[in-house]
């Protein structure tokens, strides 16, 4: 990818591709979109589902399994399948909310679903979570300070790791975007690439290097997490 996204005319070679990466605006403008989609995303589904799963583990532990089953169902149906069926409700979302991309949070929850489901439940079953919940509630806390100041530093990791998954689903997803008529990072470079394949290639190759720089950092904070008292 490095060699083909440095060829220029003429058999030279150069980085024309590369320098115009923040030279293009509908790619800034898309990478600006992904990043919000990506945060929107993550902050929903730990809102979603932190409190949820705690709450089940806790009180409701015979809906254990159907939470569990209707977190996993978006693994089961196909992009496009999905996108049949919920392109009528966008209609009416557009209709409320306008026909902004980042309404592609809606979808985006649904379909990180999975993966935060496991992560989060995995980090809760290591814990506790039965004792440090009636030990902070015995002290006179509220269920939102157990679940801020107990739950959530003991599943940080977790956490880290559920928003990881998140994030990249979200920067690399193309079929619902595409589908639905919105242009995120993967379709602006789909679309550049008609025009431009070394500049497509290029941001692709950028792409990669920023997700594993993020996953080395990840990692990272991982450990750090693990080996802190």
């Amino acid at each position: 990818m490095l060699e083909f996204s440095t060829r220029e005319g003429g058999g030279r070679r150069g980085f024309r591709a590369w320098a115009a990466i923040g030279d293009t605006p509908a790619l800034v403008s898309a990478v600006t979109t992904s990043l919000t989609l990506a945060g929107l995303t993550v902050s929903a589904m730990l809102l979603l589902l932190v409190p949820t799963l705690a709450w089940v583990r806790l009180r409701l532990p015979r809906a254990r399994r159907p939470v569990e089953f209707l977190c996993l169902l978006p693994l089961m149906i196909p992009a496009i399948v999905l996108v049949v069926g919920i392109a009528p409700l966008y209609a009416w979302v557009a209709y409320l909310l306008g026909d902004s991309p980042l309404t592609l949070t809606f979808v985006y929850v649904v379909l990180v679903l999975p993966f935060g489901y496991r992560a989060i439940d995995a980090g809760l079953a290591a814990i506790d979570l039965r004792t440090l919940a009636e030990a902070a509630r015995g002290l006179g806390a509220s269920w939102p300070t157990v679940l801020l100041r107990v739950v959530v530093p003991n599943i940080r990791s977790a956490l880290v790791g559920a928003s990881f998954l998140a994030v990249a689903l979200v920067l690399g997803e193309f079929t619902v975007a595409s589908l639905l008529n919105f242009d995120n990072f993967q379709v602006t470079i789909n679309l550049l690439g008609k025009g431009d394949a070394e500049l497509s290639v290029a941001v692709s190759l950028a792409a990669i290097l920023t997700a594993f720089a993020l996953l080395l950092a990840i990692s990272f904070v991982g450990r750090r997490g693990r080996s802190s008292p």
